[in-house]
């Protein structure tokens, strides 16, 4: 009993480690729920239910953040807040490429949020790695926050002048991971159901081989898509805070809810046409406070407030820009 109270009590990355406990079995309840009761049998998601969806789920990381800011103090929940709403936002470019993976593997709707939601604990591992990488290098060297800095205010000012031009989609038939797929295990053009893996009779032999079916391999590449993307988001975050409890927890919320709206909004992301922008400026500030932060210490509710008033303003501004093609559609 003094063991489990020592371990709970002791601090985790500088936490003590029944918060981590205590967030990992949210975590865990909330899959459950949307697994084994929302989703239990698969079905086409509408907006309302997408919608619905992330409304628990963000509900849930606002109220956690109110858990943070009892148990730690408002400034933490502050960076927590913070974090929460940059990944949500730096993310949302990520819903473009998972519909386009699922598009080209022309995955049906019914099984499209099965997809999503076993990428749900492929994020989990490598976000903690990544973070836990990144938190371990600043703490050990703390000129590696400058370095972040530089690179969110590359990142912010080359999206700022590429602005809203849509990138050419590239060519998934050419993607190395497919190829390389195709190459070293068998591979089945039908969905069977929705499953991942499935045995099939093989045509000589007669003996039942192993197949991938699309839906692994969509799976796949929307892993490596997020990836791609944490390269751009965990830098951010962690110009918020160094502490891995606060940068993780806000990832993983953040995440889950973008999951869960991802089928409302990608049938809206043509919409925000001034997102990038907003974006964009969310990203210089914050790499531009990095390297001010020896000369300005900016209070973490302020921070709050630019980033959410960036971003509000960008999502505003192309609702009201894009509200006569709405209606005429």
């Amino acid at each position: 009993m003094d063991a489990l109270l020592a371990f709970l009590t002791s601090p985790i990355f500088g936490t003590p480690g029944w918060f981590w406990l205590a967030f990992l079995a949210l975590i865990i309840i909330l899959l459950v729920l949307d697994l084994g009761v929302l989703h239990r049998d698969q079905h086409e998601i509408e907006m309302r239910e997408s919608l619905l969806l992330y409304s628990g789920y963000f509900s849930v990381g606002v109220a956690f953040g109110g858990w943070i800011w009892w148990q730690l103090g408002g400034t933490k929940a502050m960076e927590y807040y913070t974090g929460f709403l940059v990944e949500q936002s730096l993310s949302m470019d990520n819903v473009f490429v998972m519909a386009m993976i699922l598009g080209y593997f022309n995955i049906p709707r019914k099984y499209q949020h099965r997809v999503l939601f076993w990428g749900i604990l492929g994020v989990i591992v490598l976000r903690a790695i990544m973070i836990g990488l990144g938190t371990a290098l600043v703490q050990q060297f703390d000129w590696i926050l400058y370095i972040f800095g530089a690179f969110l205010l590359f990142s912010g000012i080359k999206m700022l002048r590429s602005g809203g031009d849509e990138e050419s989609h590239p060519d998934l038939a050419q993607n190395p991971v497919i190829r390389f797929v195709r190459k070293h295990i068998r591979v089945t053009d039908d969905l069977h159901e929705g499953k991942f893996l499935v045995r099939l009779k093989d045509k000589v032999s007669g003996k039942p081989l192993l197949y991938a079916t699309p839906l692994l391999l969509a799976l796949v590449l929307i892993e490596l898509a997020d990836l791609v993307f944490a390269v751009d988001s965990v830098p951010a975050v962690l110009a918020i805070s160094q502490d891995p409890f606060i940068v993780y927890t806000s990832n993983i919320f953040a995440i889950l809810g973008l999951r869960a709206l991802y089928f409302a909004l990608a049938a809206l992301m043509h919409r925000f046409i001034y997102l990038k922008y907003a974006l964009a400026l969310v990203l210089m500030y914050i790499g531009g406070k990095i390297f001010l932060h020896d000369l300005i210490k900016v209070p973490a509710l302020l921070s709050l407030g630019v980033t959410l008033g960036l971003l509000a303003g960008g999502v505003l501004l192309s609702l009201l820009k894009t509200r006569d093609k709405a209606s005429a559609t």
